[in-house]
């Protein structure tokens, strides 16, 4: 698997028109980064309250649905991304009151706690993404895009 490339310069790049550039690497890596899919999702991208996770992992698989139709796997990888993000991000809020894992003063993992509305909706983008990363043509079209343009050649 290749590495996602933080070298290029994402906010002058357009990955719709140059694919060949994209990278999925492991998990959300550059989701905060790939335009225009960037610009696309993350306005509808929220975890707040159940009700607005419900929402918005309603609305970023139905841009993952688009981008299906269009043929676009990085689209499709991207809108993949921001609903694990929305299940890492809500579970880290879940886990930690503020978001923050981490002490500021010596960097001691702070104390846990369960925030059962942040819980349900970590769970409602879970369900969401598992769906999005489970379609058999986003998994063929992964693929694809790695056999193409992810494939480490030898000279």
């Amino acid at each position: 698997m290749k590495k996602f490339d933080y070298s290029l310069n994402y906010e002058e790049l357009d990955l719709r028109k140059q694919p060949e550039l994209y990278t999925v690497g492991r998990g959300e890596q550059g989701v905060l980064m790939v335009e225009p899919y960037k610009s696309e999702i993350l306005p509808y991208w929220r975890f707040k309250t159940p009700g607005i996770a419900k929402e918005s992992s309603k609305k970023i698989y139905e841009l993952f649905l688009e981008y299906k139709q269009k043929n676009d796997f990085v689209g499709m990888d991207m809108a993949r991304k921001f609903l694990q993000m929305g299940y890492t991000r809500a579970r880290r809020y879940t886990n930690h009151k503020g978001g923050r894992k981490y002490s500021k003063e010596d960097g001691s993992i702070l104390p846990y706690q369960n925030d059962p509305v942040k819980a349900e909706a970590a769970a409602i983008f879970k369900a969401q993404w598992e769906i999005a990363k489970e379609d058999e043509e986003y998994i063929r079209m992964k693929k694809q895009h790695r056999e193409q343009y992810e494939s480490e050649t030898t000279d």
